[in-house]
């Protein structure tokens, strides 16, 4: 084999002829000499330095045998199958199956055969990269930290800004939101200028309102029909509730009368399921519930006061403010109410006289129930929001909740579930703050805070897809909150965890409101032990006093103690009538 080779190259590869001439040398640069640096140089002896004036250039070639390689595969879909067995019979073969399950050889040759199999697997280090390997296996959740963002701002067109009171979104996939402006401050003097207009807005565009409602009193409350995203009802200021048309503009289709109507603002007004589609109910202050239907709202269907003492007469003077209203379309004749003084009611329509229909009762708030809403996957189980904290209840325990929040700073306005994710709800506070919980992750304090507005915060609602969020502050005001992915996501086991969760606090209570019965059962027969024993000390000590007094008192001496007496009240006469001659 030659290792040599001649490079060949002809003459007009080499470039022009190269001409040189006499000239003298041309100064370009001078460096002077330093003699400081002089005393600083080193000589280096002997100096070894090779330079080459052109690139070193070679070649070779190294022949190599090619190894040639074959595909094939295997088809084991349908293999091992016995003689007798069809594998086109789907229950022979399932019949089969559960045969060779029972089998006690059975889980020790799949364990025999895993080794050997995933010894097989890892030497197998060829993979597709394009390749989906695991189709049927659920991705698992990705970790990113809780956060919320306002994407948009929806402000009062009113020059005079006024607080909203109540959100609605359309039932048509949540692209327009309702809301109502109404200043629910008592004896409130209306601004110059002031307007009772409410408007509804597209999700899209936040510059100008889709429409503008034009009642002749503000409206309080606002509620979009769940079956019909044209029809809407509003409570009115002046108790009145109204019916509004999308299709016809900005005017209300109708309203009740003020004779049958509420006493105070209508604060809560919800649509509920019937036949019609067209009945709904109403709650405020002056402590009645009303049951409408939009097609004749001249008389009442039903009204419930709400009046819970049994021995007198229903009268509206003693009745319990609604302050809060919840009703459930899977559960039709259930509601449940909040009430001024603090205590939740759940109530079923059919009942025949008020302590039938309102028969659960919760002692739930210091002061009135702000909001009330029940879990959407477990509705035994409601938030409610009053005073400075927010609750989770369970119908089966009465006395206390199974969950609830620490005592915040400003107190609480409004509170919501998360449609999607069933163990987040959101929380509004005075100071302008909104707090996510989550309550599988922890429950002493919120999984995310964000800072909305610097006013209170008066009202939110959440979208029916669980990514969005409505709020509403005292200055007119609402801002479009978006929430992470992992706020609105459930995982597989989420629902089996929070089932676990509700189940374990629930039984807890009980337990701690068993215990509590027997504490209160023994303190009340120690009080009746020891009213039975004062009681006969009593009676042993006036047997005693009536023994002395037939024993000493004798005749004389109660006529000596009557002579006494008689002398000391007319020294004390003479006494006055000096005093009022001076």
């Amino acid at each position: 084999m030659e290792t040599t080779f001649s490079y060949q190259k002809k003459r007009c590869q080499f470039g022009r002829q190269c001409l040189f001439s006499d000239k003298g040398p041309d100064l370009i640069d001078d460096y002077p000499g330093h003699t400081q640096w002089m005393k600083d140089f080193i000589l280096r002896d002997p100096v070894d330095k090779s330079t080459q004036n052109a690139p070193m250039q070679s070649k070779h070639c190294v022949n190599t045998f090619r190894a040639e390689f074959s595909t094939s595969s295997m088809n084991h879909v349908e293999g091992g199958w016995p003689k007798d067995i069809n594998i086109q019979d789907e229950e022979a073969t399932k019949r089969y199956r559960r045969k060779i399950e029972k089998d006690d050889a059975f889980n020790p040759t799949i364990f025999q055969l895993a080794k050997t199999m995933e010894n097989c697997i890892l030497q197998n280090n060829a993979i597709n990269i394009y390749q989906q390997y695991f189709d049927d296996v659920e991705p698992a959740p990705l970790i990113e930290p809780s956060s919320a963002r306002i994407v948009s701002v929806f402000q009062d067109q009113c020059p005079v800004k006024r607080p909203i009171s109540h959100i609605s979104w359309s039932p048509d996939n949540g692209t327009k939101l309702a809301m109502s402006h109404c200043n629910l401050t008592y004896q409130a003097v209306p601004k110059p200028n002031e307007s009772s207009h409410s408007y509804i807005w597209e999700m899209e565009n936040p510059n100008t309102p889709y429409l503008v409602l034009k009642p002749e009193s503000p409206c309080a409350c606002l509620e979009y029909n769940p079956k019909d995203g044209n029809l809407l009802i509003s409570g009115q200021l002046d108790g009145r509730v109204v019916i509004w048309d999308i299709r016809r503009g900005s005017d209300p289709v109708d309203h009740s009368q003020i004779e049958v109507s509420h006493r105070y603002p209508v604060l809560n007004a919800l649509w509920i399921t019937s036949k019609s589609g067209c009945e709904f109910f109403s709650a405020a202050p002056d402590g009645k519930i009303i049951w409408w239907d939009m097609r004749k709202l001249n008389e009442p269907l039903e009204v419930l006061i709400v009046d819970l003492v049994e021995d007198r007469l229903q009268c509206l003077s003693n009745a319990l403010g609604v302050s809060a209203l919840e009703y459930e379309a899977s559960i039709p004749t259930r509601f449940m109410i909040g009430c001024e003084n603090g205590q939740i009611y759940s109530g079923n329509r059919k009942g025949k006289s008020t302590m039938e229909k309102l028969n659960v009762k919760f002692d739930a708030h210091l002061g009135p129930v702000l909001a009330l809403q029940r879990n959407t996957a477990y509705l035994k189980n409601f938030l409610s929001i009053g005073d400075w904290t927010a609750r989770v209840w369970a119908e089966d325990c009465r006395e206390s909740s199974i969950m609830w929040t620490s005592y915040h700073k400003t107190m609480l306005t409004d509170g919501a579930w998360s449609p999607t994710r069933f163990s987040v709800f959101f929380t509004a506070r005075e100071d302008g703050i909104m707090d996510i919980w989550d309550i599988l992750q922890q429950q002493k304090r919120s999984v995310c805070c964000i800072k909305v507005c610097d006013v209170s915060l008066k009202c939110l609602r959440c979208h029916e897809m669980g990514r969005l969020l409505a709020v509403s502050n005292s200055a007119g005001s609402t801002y479009l909150v978006e929430l992470s992915e992992n706020l609105t996501t459930s995982t597989r086991n989420e629902k089996t965890l929070l089932n676990a969760m509700f189940e374990r606090e629930n039984k807890r209570e009980k337990i701690l409101e068993a215990r509590n019965r027997e504490i209160r059962l023994k303190l009340q027969q120690q009080q009746m032990t020891e009213q039975t024993a004062e009681g006969g000390e009593k009676r042993l000590m006036n047997r005693a006093d009536d023994d002395f007094e037939a024993k000493w008192i004798t005749p004389e001496v109660k006529q000596a103690e009557e002579e006494y007496m008689k002398i000391v009240n007319e020294e004390l006469k003479k006494r006055n009538l000096k005093e009022k001659e001076n």
